[in-house]
């Protein structure tokens, strides 16, 4: 069989600044999925083909049109390019497949598109897939997570076509996307892998794809794709140790604060971890076991975070901090006041601002379901920042949006970019911090104004935003023609209104398919 597979990393580029960013950032972000199962298909026999977009260029073409069966993996946001390839490639008779974070959040939206949608898989579901063992229409899962990832060495095809330039890893700093673990032991409402297990991978796998990187490709980056990277901390790290010190390859990884007392931050440094990102999400809400402050919040909270992130940064060069703003717990002024407050005493730390996303499936996605606090007619290109998808607790939409470019106005200033560079370790750091804040300050911020003068002078789009009418403004709309691009003709308006609906798998296990009722 002639098989495809296309992750679909970001919609196309529309401006130069993001058009940078995806070329040298995007890029390096390509997933550990859907190189598995081209993997497995190529391990099968079938003459294989792998691509990845980026946002630029032009993804129809970036695998053949003569295909037997094509897998496409996305994120929701970028789920309009999967659906017109998907529509592409069944026009000549192509089985279409889906997988990745938006299968598993909106499968019943999918399946207007796909023949199949995949929410979890292994190599045995890949082998039933291949032999046609279901019905167009079906949402399918393995019964767990695959066990084994492929090795470096048999992901190499896949990891040059998607992150490295011209097969040339020396000239800037190419990621290869690592797994150590799966799942993650917190259940975060508003996280995709809330009602995942965790469980540790194995190390021996991991030894063998340090030792060949070692010695074959001794200037990349690894990238942990781990939701939660480090939990059980001590194989993990053992076997990374496994590498004489001087031979070990730089990591980034995201993980829990609360895992990192001194004696591990120690070790971070000592196996060359040179980004890590550590979830806070607000100051007030019942996440502080994430961040081992017992039951502190506020200013409180604050210092001990702060203090934290201050002996991590003696550790590892460039510390990340992620949160959320818009949660039922935040009220009033204090949420921005205490976030700022954090800027401006670690502006070592880049500080990530997201909305709260009520993805398929989540806790927050049923309780806001159930509230009838979702915009139902909000097309799925704007889950993402800087676009608000539901009616909050306690903001109204323009002191939201008030707020909100207060804060991110604060985070990307000037002052806190100039401290930001001073403490860089080098120039490659340097760089990557000044094209963010640039790429920030000239997209999403005149977003953020955007939709805020938006509410202020349109009574329909406030409407809309306030929860009291269904009808989609006009401004969302054209907004969609721009953002997806030459693909927005392929999708009919009816088309773009999502099926936010949720159903239960087909379960497969090796040999037995067991329907799950609904």
């Amino acid at each position: 069989m002639r098989i495809g597979i296309i992750e679909i990393l970001t919609l196309p580029s529309t401006v130069w600044t993001t058009t940078i960013y995806h070329l040298f950032i995007t890029k390096q972000l390509a997933g550990i999925t859907p190189q598995t199962i081209s993997v497995w298909c190529r391990q099968l026999g079938h003459e294989t083909f792998y691509a990845v977009y980026y946002g630029i260029g032009a993804p129809h073409k970036m695998l053949p049109p003569d295909l037997d069966i094509v897998f496409i993996s996305c994120y929701t946001s970028n789920s309009p390019i999967a659906y017109a390839l998907a529509k592409i490639y069944r026009k000549t008779g192509t089985r279409t497949v889906i997988g990745g974070g938006h299968a598993k959040s909106f499968p019943v939206d999918c399946l207007r598109f796909f023949d199949l949608v995949v929410k979890e898989c292994d190599k045995e579901l890949i082998v039933d897939i291949l032999a046609g063992h279901f019905e167009p229409g079906t949402f399918i899962s393995s019964t767990k997570p695959f066990d084994e990832v492929p090795t470096i060495e048999e992901r190499m095809p896949e990891i040059r076509a998607s992150s490295f330039s011209q097969n040339k890893w020396s000239l800037a700093a190419h990621t290869v996307p690592m797994l150590a673990s799966v799942g993650c032991p917190y259940k975060c409402h508003f996280c995709t892998d809330w009602d995942k297990p965790y469980r540790l991978l194995s190390t021996d796998r991991l030894a063998v794809d340090l030792r060949y990187i070692t010695k074959n490709l001794p200037n990349i980056i690894m990238a942990f794709h781990d939701a939660n990277f480090g939990i059980k901390f001590a194989p993990v790290f053992d076997a990374l140790e496994t590498v004489p010190p001087k031979l070990r390859p730089r990591y980034v990884m995201q993980c829990s604060l609360s895992i990192l007392n001194h004696t591990n931050m120690q070790r971070l440094k000592e196996t060359n971890c040179v980004h890590s990102e550590h979830g806070i999400e607000s100051w007030t809400d019942d996440y502080s076991n994430k961040v081992r402050v017992g039951q502190k919040k506020g200013l409180e909270k604050i210092q001990q975070v702060v203090e934290q992130l201050q002996l991590l940064s003696k550790y590892v060069p460039n510390i990340q901090a992620n949160f959320i703003f818009g949660l039922d717990t935040d009220m009033g002024d204090e949420p921005i006041t205490l976030t700022k407050h954090f800027m401006a005493q670690a502006p070592f730390v880049w500080s990530h601002i997201s909305l709260p996303i009520p993805y398929g499936g989540t806790p927050l996605y049923k309780q806001q379901l159930a509230d009838g606090r979702i915009l139902k007619a909000m097309p799925f290109p704007f889950y993402i920042v800087p676009y608000l998808l539901n009616t909050l607790k306690n903001y109204d939409p323009v002191t939201y949006y008030e707020k909100l470019i207060e804060l991110t106005s604060f985070n990307w200033s000037n002052s806190l970019l100039k401290q930001r560079l001073k403490s860089a370790p080098n120039w490659k750091f340097q760089s990557f911090i000044l094209l963010r804040t640039i790429s920030n300050r000239m997209q999403e911020n005149r977003n953020y104004r955007q939709i805020l003068n938006m509410l202020r002078s349109n009574s329909q789009f406030r409407a809309f935003h306030e929860g009291q009418s269904a009808i989609l403004p006009e401004f969302y709309h054209k907004e969609y023609e721009r953002i997806v691009g030459p693909y927005a003709e392929l999708l009919s308006q009816s088309e773009r209104v999502p099926n936010l609906e949720q159903m239960n798998p087909v379960l497969s296990g090796n040999t037995n398919i067991l329907k799950v009722l609904n």
